[in-house]
């Protein structure tokens, strides 16, 4: 069924954004060597998790705002950072697209099933 399909799509497109950011603020391409606060950023999306794991539509509606300020961050990180970390920006953006658009299809959806 479709409602799934955009569920899982939402879901595992965040799981992979918590994985990306942590990955990167840590490992990858940290903005100081050995880490740095930025890993902060990764704690709004592991708060919305369990609810987006569970289809919770209230969840998935603010998370709908919410994964906008990565968009954002992954924009201006793809135009003013380089090398590994423009590139992991770039998956930034295709990511938070990628939960975007199913998290919102999945809330359109399941608002028009009887209750």
């Amino acid at each position: 069924m479709l409602i799934h399909r955009l569920h899982l799509l939402a879901s595992i497109s965040l799981v992979s954004l918590i994985l990306l950011t942590l990955g990167w603020e840590t490992v990858f391409a940290p903005l100081k060597p050995g880490g740095s606060w930025m890993v902060l950023k990764t704690l709004p999306l592991l708060f919305i998790l369990p609810g987006i794991l569970r289809g919770r539509l209230y969840t998935c509606q603010y998370a709908s705002m919410l994964i906008l300020a990565y968009f954002a961050e992954g924009v201006v990180r793809t135009l003013t950072d380089q090398g590994l970390s423009a590139h992991l920006a770039a998956v930034e953006i295709l990511l938070s697209l990628t939960f975007f658009i199913g998290d919102i299809f999945f809330v359109k959806l399941s608002k028009r099933l009887p209750a």
